[in-house]
This record gives C-alpha cells, sequence and structure tokens, in this order.
C-alpha cells in the first residue's frame, strides 16, 4: 500500500473506513480498475492494521474527553502529560527500533512534542475564551428575562411606567 500513489491511497483509506473494513475482493477490483495490482489478502492485512490503529486512536480520543469532562483541566495538566507521555513513547521508540543516534535528531522529536504542548495551551485558552463569551452572553440573558419580567409585574401590581424603567434599569445596571 505504500508505493500507491499519495491519492489512491487516501481514496482506498476513505473505502476501508466507507465500507467498515470488508469487501477485500471488490475493493482489489477496484484498485485493479484503476492499474494497480493489489492482492486481497495485502488489503485484508493493511485494512486490519488501519482498523486496529483506528480504534486505537477513538479510544484514546474518547478517554481523553472522558478525562477532561471529569477533571476540567484549567492549569492545562492534561496537554503537560500528553507532552511527557509524547517525549517518553518517543524515547522508547527509539530504543526499540535500534535507531542510530547519530541518524536521527531527537532534538526535533522533542521540539515537536513540544510544539504539540503548545498547540494545546492555544486550544486551551481558545475554549476558555469561548466559554467565557457564553457565559456572559447567558448571563445578559437571564439578567434581561428578569428585567422584562419584573417591568411586566410591576405594570401589573400598578407600578408607574418611571417606576417599571427604574426597575428594570436597576436590573440591568448589573451588567
Amino acid at each position: 500500500m505504500h508505493t500507491l500513489p499519495p491519492q489512491l491511497k487516501e481514496w482506498l483509506d476513505a473505502e476501508l473506513v466507507k465500507r467498515g473494513f470488508s469487501d477485500y475482493v471488490q475493493l482489489a477490483a477496484d484498485l485493479q480498475s484503476q492499474g494497480e495490482s493489489v492482492s486481497k489478502s495485502a488489503l485484508h492485512r493493511y485494512g486490519s492494521q488501519f482498523e486496529k490503529r483506528m480504534a486505537q486512536l477513538k479510544m484514546s480520543t474518547e478517554q481523553a474527553r472522558a478525562l477532561v469532562d471529569a477533571a476540567p483541566d484549567d492549569e492545562d495538566k492534561l496537554g503537560a502529560a500528553v507532552v511527557r507521555m509524547t517525549q517518553e513513547r518517543i524515547f522508547g521508540l527509539l530504543m526499540e527500533l535500534d535507531i542510530d543516534p547519530e541518524s536521527v535528531d531527537v532534538n526535533k522529536l522533542f521540539k515537536n512534542a513540544a510544539e504539540i504542548g503548545k498547540a494545546s495551551v492555544t486550544q486551551k485558552k481558545f475554549s476558555q475564551s469561548v466559554r467565557k463569551e457564553i457565559e456572559e452572553a447567558a448571563r445578559k440573558k437571564a439578567l434581561e428575562d428578569a428585567a422584562q419580567q419584573a417591568g411586566e409585574t410591576g405594570r401589573q401590581q400598578g407600578l408607574s411606567t418611571s417606576g417599571v424603567e427604574a426597575l428594570r434599569a436597576a436590573i440591568m445596571g448589573q451588567l
């Protein structure tokens, strides 16, 4: 699969997902019609690995979401943990693969992990900003509703127009 042209590989990946990681005979035929000869077995091996990675990514995403929901992370402790885990994984991978440290720029790998951390912080700041805007809009709407209700109640109780307006202004003045 790694020798397929990038567009065809993208198509294959999308088709594997769309077809639920099945229908390998037809996929092989479809690739054949596009000028690529890939066996059903090779497609199955590739599809199985792809499905496994996709399931792992989905599970990791769900677990991260559950962690964030269960323990809000305003201090970005999760981001810091991700950076540390990534650094540890990169180091472990280098050790497992027996990579020649002279041929791999380990600093670049760590720099990439740091970039992931920066992205996490930026995302967290954006999320907090959006959350603050939503909370402010909800607070403003609640005050407007309270002022409206107080004004209507005041009118029904015989409060003067200037009294109703003063009451509404007092409530809205809390904005």
